[in-house]
C-alpha cells in the first residue's frame, strides 16, 4: 500500500501507546458497556492522566499544543479497536475547539483544563425532535432577563448527553431573526430544570451514551453565552468541515479494519475442503474493496494536510464524509458477506463494524445534505 507521509515517528509513537491504552483500560469492559449503555467515568480521567483528552488545546489551557493529527492517530485507533463507545473525540475536537474559537477568556480557563484532565465531560446539543439536520429550525429557546438566560426546549441523540458535565445548547435568543437569531448556551450540570432523559438504546454505537436532554426554565448566567449573541449559526458552520472529516476519517479505518479483519477470517475458514481465500470470488472482492478504500484514505490524508494548511472547505469536507462513510457501508457489507453466518454474530467485530458504522451516514449532516453543500458549491440549486 501507498506509504503514509502525513504522519512523523512522534505520531506513530503516539499511536503506539495510545494502542496500549485502548488494550489495557477499554478494550476489557467495553462489552460490559455495550450491555450498560455508557462508559465509566473512570476511563475518561485515566485518558486525561495519559495526554489522551483535548491534545490540540494550548498548553496554557491543560492541552499539549499538538497538531490536529495527534487526535487523528486516536480516531483511528479507536475505529480500529471497534471502542465505538469512547465519546473522546467530541470531547477534545468538537467542543474544546469551540471553547478556545468562541469562548471567553474565563470561559477557557474555566473548563479547558478539567476537559484535559477528564474531571468534566463535554458534549454538543444541536439535534432536536423533529428537526434534524435542519439547524435553523431549531425550537430550544434562550430569552435574556438580566443577567440570565431562561432556556426552554429538548435535544435529542446527544453524544456524551449522559455523563456530559457541559453542553453547548443551540437555542434561539431571537426566533424572529432565523439563523441570525440562534445562539450558543453553554449548560451545566446541576443546573435547575437541566434533566436527562433516557439513554436511548441504538442500532449500533451501543456503550456510546446518547440521550435526550430536557430543559424547563433552566436559569444560565449571562456569560455563560459562547461568543455573541445571534453568531451561533456562523459559529456551527465554520467548525463542521472538522466534525465531517472526523467522521470521514473514523469511518475509512473502519473499512480497512474490516479488511484486515476479513483477510485473516477467509485464511481460515474452510468451505468444500478450501480456505475461503482460495476461492477466485474472495480474492477478487477484497481486492477491489482494498483498491477503494486505499483511494479513500488518499483523499482522507489529502484533506487533512488541507485542514492542517487552514485550506480545507465545506464543500471538499463534505466530499470526504459523503464518499468514505458510503463506501464504508459498502466494504463492510462485502467482507460481513465472505464471513457467511458467522457475520451476523455479535461475537464477530464484523457484526459490530455494521451496526456500528451505519449511523456515519445520518449524523454530522445526512449524506443528501451532504449532496446539498456540493452541488451548491458547483453553482446548482439555491
Amino acid at each position: 500500500m501507498i506509504p503514509r507521509k502525513l504522519f512523523s515517528p512522534e505520531h506513530e509513537d503516539f499511536r503506539a501507546s495510545f494502542r496500549k491504552f485502548l488494550e489495557k483500560e477499554v478494550l476489557p469492559h467495553h462489552e460490559a458497556w455495550e450491555e450498560r449503555g455508557y462508559v465509566d467515568r473512570e476511563v475518561w480521567q485515566k485518558a486525561g492522566e495519559n495526554g489522551f483528552l483535548c491534545p490540540s488545546m494550548p498548553e496554557q489551557y491543560g492541552g499539549a499544543g499538538a497538531d490536529r493529527l495527534y487526535s487523528m492517530v486516536m480516531m483511528e485507533e479507536t475505529a480500529k479497536a471497534r471502542t465505538s463507545g469512547l465519546g473522546f473525540s467530541l470531547h477534545s475536537e468538537i467542543v474544546a475547539p469551540y471553547l478556545l474559537k468562541y469562548g471567553s477568556e474565563e470561559q477557557k480557563a474555566n473548563y479547558l483544563p478539567r476537559m484535559a484532565k477528564g474531571e468534566i465531560i463535554g458534549a454538543i446539543a444541536m439535534s432536536e425532535p423533529g428537526v434534524g439536520s435542519d439547524l435553523q429550525s431549531v425550537k430550544t429557546s434562550a430569552v435574556r432577563d438580566g443577567d440570565h438566560y431562561t432556556v426552554n426546549g429538548a435535544k435529542t441523540f446527544i453524544t456524551n448527553g449522559w455523563n456530559a458535565d457541559l453542553v453547548i445548547t443551540v437555542a434561539k435568543t431571537n426566533p424572529a431573526l432565523g439563523a441570525k437569531g440562534t445562539s450558543l448556551i453553554l449548560v451545566e450540570r446541576g443546573m435547575p430544570g437541566f434533566e436527562r432523559g433516557k439513554r436511548l438504546k441504538k442500532l449500533g454505537l451501543k456503550a456510546q451514551d446518547t440521550s435526550e436532554l430536557f430543559f424547563d426554565n433552566v436559569k444560565v448566567p449571562a456569560n455563560n453565552l459562547l461568543g455573541h449573541e445571534g453568531q451561533g449559526f456562523v459559529y456551527l458552520m465554520q467548525e463542521l468541515p472538522w466534525e465531517r472529516m472526523q467522521i470521514a476519517i473514523g469511518a475509512t479505518a473502519s473499512a480497512q479494519q474490516a479488511i484486515d479483519e476479513t483477510m485473516a477470517y477467509v485464511r481460515e475458514r474452510k468451505v468444500f475442503g478450501n480456505a475461503v481465500a482460495s476461492f477466485q470470488n474472495t480474492r477478487f472482492k477484497l481486492a477491489e474493496l482494498q483498491s477503494q478504500v486505499q483511494m479513500a484514505r488518499v483523499f482522507v490524508d489529502h484533506c487533512m494536510s488541507l485542514l492542517l494548511a487552514g485550506e480545507l472547505d465545506a464543500p471538499t469536507a463534505s466530499m470526504a464524509k459523503l464518499n468514505c462513510t458510503d463506501l464504508a457501508g459498502r466494504v463492510i457489507d462485502e467482507c460481513l458477506q465472505l464471513h457467511g453466518g458467522y457475520g451476523f454474530m455479535w461475537e464477530y467485530p464484523i457484526a459490530r463494524a455494521y451496526a456500528d458504522t451505519r449511523v456515519s451516514r445520518i449524523y454530522g449532516g445526512t449524506n443528501e445534505i451532504m449532496k446539498e453543500v456540493i452541488a451548491r458549491s458547483m453553482g446548482l440549486g439555491k
